[in-house]
């Protein structure tokens, strides 16, 4: 049955009428048709700031990642009704778990991030506070806000659920609506998965529109307070980039490209190693899974030139066992390409790459995918070229097959692949198959300087390996050159690329105020009460105590030293700690901290219920034997979770300032403490 598209503008979905039709990868009948009805962007973006923007700066961070969690959950339980649509652009059922379960996967990921690392409210401080004035009456430091703003994701065909999700999750934790457009091939997929979002009614209205079809004028409404993102081709992400708009309001353009990303066998590796099949392996993985079509895959396949031959072997025999066809097929392994128009896309690029190369494997005799139907389908035999003089031809370097195609190239010395590994021009991702430590040490810097990421397989690592062609939440994604200079995913750096950065000075109390976390010399609260007795919501931000002072004499030093094993010399060698840059006996600095929590801890039951946490320390300056120390404990930020235990207690996190002076007021142990703070029943 024909599914007429439709696009999801201003909380509403448009489209009546059929226009252009997109057929099935597998045997080319018309499984959907976009609408005829042009957009209104002005209103689209108009939505998206009047009524999506406000709806998302209503919630706090805290409160956006419980959303992507609840919105991951709800994807993963009707992923099966994804899948079934998904089947219609060529995937296997793995090359849709990557593009469904991985975006649903993402958004847990960020939802994670977002729980973990991310404050309550709408501003992160990017500290630390500096001081700038002599006497610490004057500081500066920098914050990350919303940028007010909306995100325009522009996509292409290979990754129509993850390939938005990736970029949304990000963009939703910063506080910005989007905008999504998917290539028009692949579009049916990511509506689908649209119109599960909008059934869920997780998102505030307005936080994410759907165009299907032309971004019309929709570049020409944006200003300064948007960003751009693309996925495509070098070509497409060139010219976007120099949208007048784009380039007149400085808007932000994030481009990740196709690239000529290449795996490199190190000289180190023989045919007898495990990491010999590893690489063949990884070379065919590339190859073949989505048929071949992601801006990660192999294109360029390194192999030292006195193990060509045995490299060309193996891996034509492996691809030979690669069952083509129908992916409802039991057995199949690969399916098609995307679309007839990629499909003759492809066979044109092999034809260019081959003025310079060999056929190893490939070429279409005999090709016949399996399945019922499969003339009509888009189907392309996996390819394999070798170019045996490879610094003597540009096509091997310039020209990308974005299918089931890579190029062998051999090489003499390490220096030699870097140069054929640099002359991709900048890649999103290389691989390095090496058993040798010191090889590695001496290639990846290398690389590092042309690639967005660098992947050492050996033995030891493939066991767990996500492979080189699989990006990660948590690690960026992007690359440099021909792959587009730009960045994504990469944890809590892909929110912070989507915040607006500013320096803020003042006064420490002007700074807490705005800060929200505490910055040393501000004016502090004494409630007279022990912060410890006081429930999540009651403690203030700034709340302090000054705790009594504690001398840490000799037979305290013995004991910690008896009690831990800790009899390093400088606590109780005389002499030897004479002859020291301390010039005395010293306190240990573990006993220090110790002490400093039995003047500031609580011992009854109350509201603090865990210390799980100890960061930023710094012993500043030694304690000797016979100095006394004192504690000033100041609430330095809180973090509403808006978490509750098995007994439905709620509760958040609180992160205490620690300063510990001596008796001569002068600073000796610094830094900050996490508990788990209950509220109020």
């Amino acid at each position: 049955m024909t599914t007429l598209l439709q696009s999801f503008i201003a909380g509403r979905w448009i489209g009546q009428q059929a226009a252009q039709a997109l057929k099935s990868a597998v045997n080319g009948q018309t499984v959907a048709q976009t609408h005829a009805e042009a957009i209104d962007f002005g209103e689209a973006v108009d939505y998206a700031r009047r009524v999506g923007l406000p709806g998302l700066l209503a919630l706090d961070f805290q409160q956006r990642a419980a959303r992507l969690k609840a919105l991951a959950k709800y994807l993963g339980e009707r992923k099966e009704e994804l899948y079934a649509v998904s089947a219609h652009t060529g995937a296997t059922r793995t090359d849709s778990w990557i593009d469904i379960e991985g975006g649903s996967g993402t958004l847990f990921s960020y939802a994670g991030v977002g729980s973990s690392e991310l404050p309550s409210g709408n501003l992160i401080h990017e500290g630390p506070a500096l001081q700038l004035g002599k006497k610490g009456l004057f500081g500066g430091t920098h914050i990350l806000v919303p940028r007010g703003g909306i995100a325009v994701h522009i996509n292409a065909f290979n990754f129509p659920i993850w390939g938005l999700l990736e970029k949304f999750a990000p963009s939703f934790l910063a506080g910005m609506p989007c905008i999504g457009k998917p290539a028009t091939a692949t579009s049916y997929l990511t509506e689908a998965m649209v119109r599960l979002v909008n059934e869920s009614g997780i998102l505030p209205a307005g936080a994410l529109q759907l165009v299907i079809g032309s971004t019309g004028d929709l570049l020409d409404r944006l200003d300064g307070s948007d960003v751009v993102t693309f996925t495509g081709s070098a070509d497409t992400a060139a010219k976007l980039r120099v949208h007048p708009n784009i380039v007149r309001n400085s808007i932000p353009f994030n481009a990740e490209a196709d690239s000529l990303n290449c795996a490199i066998l190190a000289p180190d590796v023989t045919p007898d190693d495990e990491e010999f099949d590893l690489f063949v392996k990884e070379v065919a993985r590339e190859m073949t899974v989505k048929a071949g079509q992601k801006c990660t895959a192999i294109r360029r396949a390194i192999v030292p030139r006195q193990h060509l031959d045995a490299v060309a072997e193996r891996l034509a025999a492996r691809l030979a066992k690669t069952v083509v066809g129908d992916p409802s097929v039991e057995g199949v392994k690969m399916g098609a390409l995307a679309s007839l128009d990629q499909q003759a896309d492809v066979a044109e690029r092999v034809a260019l790459l081959r003025q310079g190369a060999e056929l190893v494997y490939g070429g279409g005799q005999g090709f016949a995918p399996l399945g019922e139907g499969v003339a009509g389908g888009a189907f392309f035999q996996p390819t394999l070229l070798l170019s045996r003089q490879p610094l003597a031809h540009d096509a091997v370097h310039d020209v990308e097959a974005f299918g089931p195609v890579s190029t062998l190239m051999p090489y003499e010395g390490i220096e030699e692949a870097l140069q054929l590994a640099a002359r991709g021009k900048g890649s999103l991702v290389s691989t390095l198959v090496t058993k040798d430590p010191a090889t590695a040490a001496t290639m990846v810097p290398a690389l590092a300087a042309l690639h967005g990421r660098v992947h050492v397989l050996d033995r030891e690592s493939a066991p767990e390996s996500t492979g080189h062609g699989s990006p990660l939440p948590v690690l960026k994604h992007g690359g440099p050159g021909r792959a587009g200079g730009g960045e994504e995913l990469g944890g809590l750096r892909a929110v912070t690329h989507l915040l607006q950065r500013a320096a803020v000075q003042g006064s420490p109390t002007m700074l807490t105020a705005v800060t929200r976390e505490y910055v040393r010399g501000a004016k502090v609260i004494e409630t007279g009460t022990h912060p410890f007795r006081r429930h999540f919501e009651d403690i203030q931000i700034g709340e302090s105590l000054l705790t009594a002072s504690r001398v840490i004499g000799d037979e305290d030093v013995h004991a910690f030293g008896k009690l831990t094993g800790d009899m390093f010399y400088m606590h109780f060698d005389e002499e030897a700690a004479k002859a020291s840059p301390f010039g005395k006996r010293i306190a240990h600095g573990y006993l220090v901290l110790s002490d400093a929590a039995g003047l500031f801890v609580v011992p009854e039951p109350g509201p603090v219920l865990a210390n799980y946490g100890l960061d930023t320390l710094r012993f500043v300056k030694p304690v000797g034997i016979g100095d006394s120390i004192q504690v000033r404990l100041t609430c330095k930020r809180k973090i509403d979770r808006n978490k509750k235990d098995a007994n439905g207690q709620g509760q958040g996190v609180v992160a205490w300032d620690v300063e510990v002076k001596n008796q001569d007021g002068e600073l000796v142990a610094s830094y900050d403490i996490l508990t788990l703070v209950s509220k109020k029943a």
